[in-house]
């Protein structure tokens, strides 16, 4: 089979299992390519400038390498989908945001999707139109100066992951408190992943991520 492509950022934090930067979270061989420089603090605050062309280089050299489908390891490159995606022939993912117009479709009228983001500040409607999703999408965001911001976002070798689990089952709870009609829950951040469960516990909604549209690629590099 051939493998998933991941462009990772340039970090050092921890990486539990249902992380995309982690090689067990996947059922299929994996193969990463760290792009020099694109730290979070670059790629989320700043839209990564500078650093697209090196996304697409990496992008290509894990097409030459083999790989049947590209997914990245920050929903905020969804900004960058288009360029990522014509720079290969194989598909490309950069955001679980890409998943929103689909669960919209499914769900109907009457129920919203919501997204949990590292940075509610950040997450404008040019990701969300990058990604084909409505700017009226309720979003919340992980508090700027909590743990999950430090550690993830502040790119630091240790960390609290109770608290950041805490901090992110909070900010469920919120975007439930502030959406009733909520249908589903996408997962901008891919370092939320290890706490998917607890969040759907949490909010009693699905809880969709970047792993679930890598997935979805996947079954495209099984027929090439």
């Amino acid at each position: 089979m051939k493998p998933l492509g991941i462009l990772m950022l340039d970090t050092r934090f921890p990486r539990p299992r249902g992380d995309i930067g982690n090689r067990d979270t996947f059922p299929y061989p994996v193969v990463f390519k760290v792009v020099s420089d694109a730290s979070p603090t670059r790629v989320i605050h700043q839209q990564a400038e500078g650093l697209v062309d090196a996304f697409c280089r990496e992008a290509q050299a894990l097409e030459t390498e083999g790989c049947g489908a590209i997914v990245t390891s920050c929903g905020f490159l969804a900004l960058h989908q288009r360029r990522l995606a014509d720079a290969v022939s194989i598909p490309v993912g950069t955001s679980s945001l890409l998943l929103i117009p689909l669960l919209k479709t499914l769900l109907g009228h009457a129920l919203k999707v919501g997204v949990l983001t590292a940075s509610r500040h950040a997450l404008s409607g040019d990701h969300l139109d990058a990604a084909g999703a409505p700017r009226d999408t309720p979003i919340v965001g992980m508090l700027p100066d909590g743990e999950f911001a430090r550690v993830i976002i502040g790119n630091q070798t240790e960390g609290d992951f109770g608290l950041i689990e805490e901090e992110v089952v909070q900010a469920a709870r919120d975007l439930i408190a502030q959406t009733p009609e909520l249908g589903a829950v996408v997962l901008e951040c891919t370092n939320m992943g290890p706490y998917r469960a607890a969040i759907s516990a949490a909010c009693g909604r699905p809880v969709f991520d970047l792993v679930d549209l890598a997935h979805f690629l996947m079954q495209h590099a099984l027929v090439r």
